[in-house]
């Protein structure tokens, strides 16, 4: 029996933050589908019985439930020694990155692409909102790569992990192409998608995906 259960559903980059974490570091892990377009994490019995928070995803360590993406990759990096900070400088930097990447680039990316992609009539003004903010992130980011292989140090860390994960889908969904509009962050991608182990979102959290309108 794997150590680990994620409950997930597979248009969550958080999720897939967590499933290629783990992948990465050589772990198993249980996938638990969950209902998200059906709204279950919004009922009272699933927020009782998984995370109070009312959030995915939700990794099961042993007799822990754990919450929250950026502290499971900090736990996950120390726990195997992979993929987390050598120094005090790069500690503070990884940090740096990922509450930069919950406050701004995952924040905004995962509501814009979900907006787009998966409901039926999203309001165009607020997508072009979210457009305008996303385009200032995504600049920030393929400038300082720029300059760089990777966005802490010479290796990949989790700050990468957490940064490139919703980027990782289908440019369908969130109507970037990279290659084109992003190029410093598209060959990063490219770098980070030839780890030993790296697998695509779509194929490490399978089940039951949610109506894609684009």
């Amino acid at each position: 029996m794997s150590r680990y259960r994620l409950h997930y559903f597979p248009e969550s980059g958080n999720s897939y933050k967590l499933a290629l974490m783990l992948t990465l570091c050589g772990q198993a892990f249980e996938p638990v589908w969950t209902d998200f377009g059906g709204g279950v994490t919004r009922t009272p019995e699933w927020r009782a019985r998984v995370n109070p928070m009312g959030e995915i995803p939700v990794l099961e360590d042993g007799p822990e439930r754990l919450t929250q993406t950026a502290p499971i990759l900090l736990r996950l990096a120390e726990r195997y020694g992979q993929l987390g900070g050598r120094n005090e400088e790069e500690k503070f930097e990884i940090l740096r990155w990922l509450f930069w990447d919950n406050h701004k680039l995952t924040g905004y990316m995962a509501s814009y692409r979900y907006s787009r992609a998966f409901t039926a009539t999203p309001d165009a003004a607020v997508l072009a909102f979210m457009r305008r903010r996303l385009d200032d992130f995504l600049g920030i980011l393929n400038g300082h790569l720029q300059e760089r292989s990777f966005v802490v140090g010479d290796r990949p860390t989790i700050a990468d992990i957490s940064l490139m994960a919703y980027l990782s889908f289908p440019k369908s969904e969130a109507g970037y192409d990279f290659a084109v509009s992003h190029p410093a962050l598209s060959a990063w991608l490219s770098r980070m998608a030839m780890l030993p182990g790296w697998q695509a979102p779509y194929d490490l959290l399978p089940g039951k995906r949610l109506h894609c309108y684009v």
